[in-house]
């Protein structure tokens, strides 16, 4: 049973080397018993569902982003010198809220988008997974970004324009913004905030999802199910 493992997945992954695979799958339990190409697809599928399900769901929460060091917006460089004029002139309460509020919208916005970033997880098929599963820690996310970036920012972008709006980060930033332009001898300064809230919005959801993906393939009490628990045997 474990040289046709051994076998079938020296020809399914394509490895260089069938003598390394040999030795992993050596190292398995009899009971393990063969899996498919199915089975590995779905054990890596199912790996960035558990990430979005335990860690991007976090982001939705109040303080998911603002209070996250791993994912807080900060000002891009542009608004640090808005930032540090404001409270030059006494506005530092107004330049604090500016921050607050950009990491508010990212917070909403991902409570509407993951939807749509759950659904691009079903795209991951067994030619894709022969690179993944014994790659690096983050190999599932990366192959994520890779294939999504583009298609969930022209999604997200629009849901972050309406969270601005929710959360009144547009007539903040617009306040602010306005007041900075006004200080003498300062350049004006005009930056696409949607842009880079959207930007940094996305960052922060595939950032947790490399967290959760890290855990899963290096500590195996993070492996909740046994297909999660078969598959990522494989890599350890």
């Amino acid at each position: 049973m474990r040289r046709l493992l051994a076998a079938v997945l020296c020809f399914t992954l394509l490895f260089n080397s069938c003598d390394e695979l040999q030795e992993v799958v050596n190292q398995l339990p009899q009971t393990e018993g063969v899996l498919s190409s199915t089975d590995i697809a779905a054990g890596l599928r199912e790996a960035l569902d558990v990430g979005i399900d335990k860690q991007v769901t976090k982001l939705t929460q109040e303080d998911g982003f603002f209070k996250n060091e791993l994912v807080k917006i900060v000002l891009p460089e542009e608004l640090q010198k808005v930032d540090s004029g404001l409270r030059k002139i006494g506005l530092g309460s107004l330049a604090d809220e500016g921050l607050k509020v950009l990491n508010r919208a990212a917070e909403d916005a991902v409570k509407e988008a993951t939807p749509i970033f759950v659904s691009a997880v079903s795209d991951i098929t067994f030619d894709d997974a022969k690179n993944i599963l014994l790659g690096e820690d983050n190999a599932a996310t990366s192959y994520l970004t890779t294939k999504t970036e583009t298609a969930l920012y022209a999604k997200f972008k629009p849901v972050i324009e309406n969270s601005f709006s929710k959360v009144g980060a547009d007539q903040i930033w617009s306040n602010l913004i306005t007041k900075y332009n006004n200080i003498p001898l300062t350049n004006n300064v005009n930056p696409d905030l949607t842009d880079y809230v959207t930007t940094e919005a996305l960052k922060g959801v595939y950032t947790m999802i490399a967290v959760e993906e890290k855990e899963i393939r290096t500590k195996v009490s993070s492996r909740g199910s046994d297909l999660l628990k078969k598959v990522f045997a494989l890599q350890d």
